[in-house]
């Protein structure tokens, strides 16, 4: 992997991770573009002890443009975009409407293939190895930033979930704090250890699951699983074998065998509903430990949590979507349509042949 760093004309860092160690980049941002000015603010609500970024500026960011102005696809002639050059393996950019920035945290996109039509589930396995090392890039250097406690990497995919660019990306939020869930499971983590002698709640998980019958798959070094309690119809738990805090304690091996297993499993997912239905919409979202202080969470250490990929889709079923209604968004009590277990049944029913 070769990585080139520059800047846009708005000051703006962008990162290209190339496959070919000999690749040159050195195409200059030819926008006439103003700095950027954001107002980004972190507000913390009194009554749940949790934090919301208010950032009035992302009002104004690109939505939904027509395939011939996608920002995220390379510039070519006189249509330039966000990325200068006229090609990219995987390019990282500082969002132009982020939701954190300076003091409240960073936000990044990274763009996953310079295609504009096809889909993560689409990459090669070496594709999809280089948008792993990016990732574990990211949480590496964003982890050192002063404000950071926090690396969150992602992807929204389909209109349904509200995804505005329909190029094939992802993003980055490095935020000033940890987040709500990710408090949340450090709690439930240190009461197991306290209650158990010292077991560690994600180790005693994931032997659970992997002794039922919601395993969807599983390799040497990853499995994947529907756990006992979804919160959404289909919803994949993706675990490497080996306890790791985040993304950069992955060992060789397990890298090795991620895109295999992970492109596997996006590709089943839009076998869910038939190859009729359009693309399942998806939310893929990678849980790491904070880097920030632990202490309040009753001696656990960042070695104490596992990372794990979440996968889920808002399609309950064909044609219909689940949407958050008064249980979910008015007291966070989720009511899934669909058994776990079918769940699982099913997507080891549309495995690849």
């Amino acid at each position: 992997m070769k990585k080139t760093s520059t800047r846009l004309a708005d000051g703006r860092e962008l990162i290209y991770y190339d496959l070919s160690d000999d690749t040159v980049r050195d195409a200059p941002d030819r926008r006439p573009l103003d700095v950027t000015v954001t107002t980004s603010e972190i507000r913390r609500d009194p009554l749940l002890g949790d934090s919301v970024a208010i950032a009035s500026h992302r009002q104004g960011r690109t939505y939904h443009p027509p395939a011939d102005e996608c920002p995220l696809c390379p510039s070519e002639g006189d249509r330039l975009s966000e990325i200068p050059d006229s090609s990219y393996d995987v390019v990282v950019f500082e969002n132009r409407f982020p939701s954190l920035a300076g003091d409240s945290g960073r936000c990044e996109v990274v763009c996953f293939t310079s295609d504009h039509d096809a889909s993560f589930a689409d990459l090669s396995e070496q594709q999809a190895r280089l948008v792993l090392e990016t990732w574990a890039d990211r949480t590496s250097e964003l982890s050192h930033l002063p404000a950071v406690e926090q690396v969150f990497c992602f992807e929204n995919r389909g209109a349904e979930i509200g995804v505005t660019l329909q190029h094939p990306h992802g993003q980055i939020y490095a935020y000033p704090f940890t987040t709500p869930r990710t408090a949340l499971m450090l709690r439930q983590v240190a009461a197991h250890k306290a209650a158990t002698s010292g077991e560690n709640l994600f180790d005693a998980v994931l032997e659970r699951e992997l002794a039922g019958e919601r395993v969807v798959l599983e390799g040497d070094h990853w499995a994947a699983f529907v756990p006992y309690a979804a919160h959404w119809p289909y919803e994949v738990h993706l675990y490497p074998k080996r306890r790791v805090p985040d993304l950069l304690g992955l060992d060789e091996a397990a890298r090795a065998e991620f895109a295999p297993v992970y492109l596997e499993l996006l590709r089943r997912f839009d076998r869910i509903f038939g190859t009729d239905e359009p693309p399942t919409p998806y939310i893929a979202a990678w849980h790491q430990a904070p880097f920030g202080p632990l202490e309040e969470y009753g001696g656990v250490t960042r070695d104490d949590f596992a990372l794990h990929l979440e996968l889920f889709t808002i399609r309950r079923t064909s044609g219909k979507l689940k949407f958050l209604a008064g249980s979910e968004s008015g007291m966070n009590v989720f009511i899934n349509d669909v058994p776990p277990e079918r769940a699982a049944q099913r997507l080891r029913e549309v495995a690849t042949s």
